[in-house]
């Protein structure tokens, strides 16, 4: 009867160490986008602002840290974890590779044409 009331216990303080970690990242996130810091926003790094980088790490990081949290890879043993969590990592990377290639091509063609935008 013992084993039963502690395998029953409350997750509320792990519910609210998950909610206060992906809040912070979020308003790190949010204070970003909204001031800009000069410092980080205008440093070109391969194409792209510092600052994107930092945006993309933290999405990544938050991603992550749900898997971890909600999937419950905690429990898990690493093979298992590295397999689900690097095989997310390597498609987010590769998709926000894409989306950023394709975004700046279609600014060039826009930017260089000699008609107007249209939207």
């Amino acid at each position: 009867m013992a084993a039963d009331a502690t395998a029953h216990h409350s997750n509320a303080k792990k519910i609210w160490k998950v909610f206060f970690i992906l809040s912070a990242i979020t308003i790190v996130e949010v204070v970003l986008g909204i001031f800009k810091p000069e410092s980080i926003h205008h440093v070109h790094f391969f194409g792209l602002s510092l600052l994107n980088y930092i945006f993309i790490v933290l999405t990544i990081w938050k991603a992550y840290y749900i898997m971890w949290s909600f999937m419950h890879l905690e429990q898990e043993k690493t093979a298992f974890r590295w397999t689900v969590a690097g095989v997310l990592a390597f498609l987010c990377v590769y998709l926000i590779t894409l989306v950023l290639i394709e975004g700046n091509y279609v600014y060039e063609v826009f930017h260089n044409a000699q008609y107007k935008w249209i939207f």
